[in-house]
């Protein structure tokens, strides 16, 4: 009986992976919900979940997330922990650059502090 052989080949040349639009949309969305569980905790007012659009022009992959925020809150820094997980979590997960990620601040949610 012969041995079967088998020959590694480089990742370049095994072939392509392509990640459906809804995969990246669902990856950030689920990185925004995490990025802002704990400025939402112990609050009775909850926000929207994030609404997520992709673009995936060639190799790269384009985020915008719209996100609504508790409000008083250091808004700019949930901007930028939402954009930084978004980034990491995408590129991370899926091997794709991250060229951007946009974060659109859709609302502020005041009260609902317990």
């Amino acid at each position: 009986m012969e041995a079967l052989t088998t020959t590694r080949r480089e990742p370049a040349t095994r072939g392509r992976l392509r990640v459906a639009d809804r995969a990246y949309a669902r990856i950030a969305a689920r990185a925004a919900r995490e990025a802002l569980a704990d400025a939402w905790a112990g609050r009775t007012a909850k926000g929207a979940p994030p609404a997520v659009s992709v673009a995936v022009p060639g190799s790269t992959v384009t985020v915008r997330v719209a996100v609504e925020l508790p409000f008083p809150a250091d808004l700019v820094a949930l901007a930028r922990a939402v954009r930084e997980r978004v980034a990491a979590q995408v590129a991370g997960f899926t091997g794709t650059r991250v060229s951007e990620v946009v974060v659109v601040v859709e609302r502020l949610v005041t009260g609902g502090v317990s």
